[in-house]
């Protein structure tokens, strides 16, 4: 048993994610459903990090504003920009994809327990109040905005401490990473369970009458991490954007892909930005930052939705109204909560552009959630991964600046 423990060991986490897809894959085509025992895997492996990374965004961001000397850069404002275009340019890309390949849909019944926000103000409303919501609050709900907003200011606070106390606070960021490490270990296990759930409570046969919808959603995610992510490194860094940008996929995409979750990825997000050697002055703020703000996949979700609501009901859209949605599907985005299916609640928002009810649009929500299963999944892989991709890039510019 020893000796097969060290040997799964020296395989690459990738490598035992993959065979833990693989016999997730032929469990769920085999095994009867009710088959509850392999599911319990999948919940533990998301459950944990999702306990673990609000506590971990708190010490580290506390920890590294605390230890910060002065003088001493970071490059977030870089990183917000790389965020912000990221995200606009996504919205773009469905939009204008959107124009040529137009989806007509068969409505399904609206999920009428759900309040989607009544208009841009709300969003935003919600966000700044996240930003002053109690801290225990915070960390138990998971509010990384709350969660970051008072770790800055706890850890500007704590910046005239004493050398014990930083050190004490290092120490605790330390150990929190390491319990990381360990969960993330139960990665292979926790995808074996959550395919598993995936394959045998949903099956492929719901998805079929949305192939159409699902193959363009993926296509547009697809040509935005591997063409436009791409050009926007290689702009900034002028240097061949694909190592860094297939590494990322590799990396953060596989698990954010299975955990449909840019908040429970942002510890697998940080390992990787730890692995690349960036700034943990930066990475330690951009990381859980961009699990809110940086959601070029669901600006590429509400777009792409809206229009295909308004192509069903018949409204032409001009010009105008595709820049306008352009803008508002990428700042609704940074307002999408960062847990499965986050970005549904605002197509009624987009759709609003278009004079279409809430009742029609709530049906589209329906829709979004029947093809959530692959639909999800590749929006948050892309979301998350491209966290350490712009992260990553600011850090190599400001590396080749420092070396001039």
């Amino acid at each position: 048993m020893k000796n097969l423990l060290q040997a799964w060991n020296r395989i690459s986490l990738v490598k035992q994610i993959i065979i833990g897809l693989i016999v997730g894959i032929v469990l769920a085509l085999t095994v009867p459903t009710h088959v509850s025992g392999i599911v319990i895997f999948g919940d533990i492996f998301v459950g944990a990090l999702k306990a673990v990374a609000p506590i971990l965004v708190f010490f580290l961001v506390m920890s590294a504003i605390a230890n910060h000397k002065s003088g001493q850069k970071t490059n977030m404002k870089h990183v917000l920009v790389l965020y912000l275009v990221g995200t606009f340019l996504a919205g773009t890309l469905a939009v204008v994809a959107s124009f040529i390949f137009p989806i007509h849909l068969t409505l399904v019944e609206a999920t009428t327990d759900i309040a989607p926000p009544s208009g841009i103000g709300e969003v935003l409303k919600n966000l700044v109040m996240n930003i002053f919501s109690n801290p225990v609050s915070a960390l138990m709900n998971a509010n990384y905005i709350g969660i970051l907003a008072w770790a800055i200011l706890l850890g500007i606070a704590l910046r005239g401490a004493g050398e014990g106390t930083k050190t004490f606070l290092s120490n605790v960021a330390d150990a929190v990473s390491q319990v990381v490490r360990w969960v993330i270990k139960l990665a292979p296990l926790g995808v074996m369970g959550l395919v598993f759930n995936s394959i045998a409570t949903t099956g492929l046969d719901a998805l079929r009458q949305y192939a159409q919808l699902i193959l363009l959603l993926v296509a547009v995610m697809v040509i935005d991490a591997l063409i436009i992510n791409p050009i926007i490194v290689y702009v900034n860094t002028k240097q061949n954007p694909y190592p860094l940008v297939l590494k990322c996929l590799k990396d953060s995409g596989v698990t954010a892909f299975f955990t449909r979750s840019s908040a429970a990825n942002i510890p697998v997000n940080m390992r990787l930005c730890e692995e690349l050697g960036l700034d943990e002055n930066t990475y330690s703020v951009s990381i859980p930052l961009g699990a809110t703000i940086n959601m070029g996949g669901a600006a590429i979700t509400i777009s792409i939705m809206a229009l295909a609501a308004a192509a069903t009901m018949g409204v032409e859209v001009d010009i105008l109204t595709a820049i306008l949605l352009c803008v508002l599907s990428a700042i609704s985005a940074c307002g999408a909560s960062g847990v499965a299916g986050g970005s549904l609640l605002l197509i009624p928002l987009a759709c609003s552009l278009f004079g279409i009810p809430n009742e029609i649009a709530m049906q589209f929500v329906g829709i979004g959630m029947i093809v959530g299963v692959i639909q999800d999944s590749c929006e948050t892989a892309l979301n998350s991964s491209t966290d350490v991709l712009f992260t990553a890039t600011a850090d190599i510019c400001a590396k080749k600046k420092a070396a001039k």
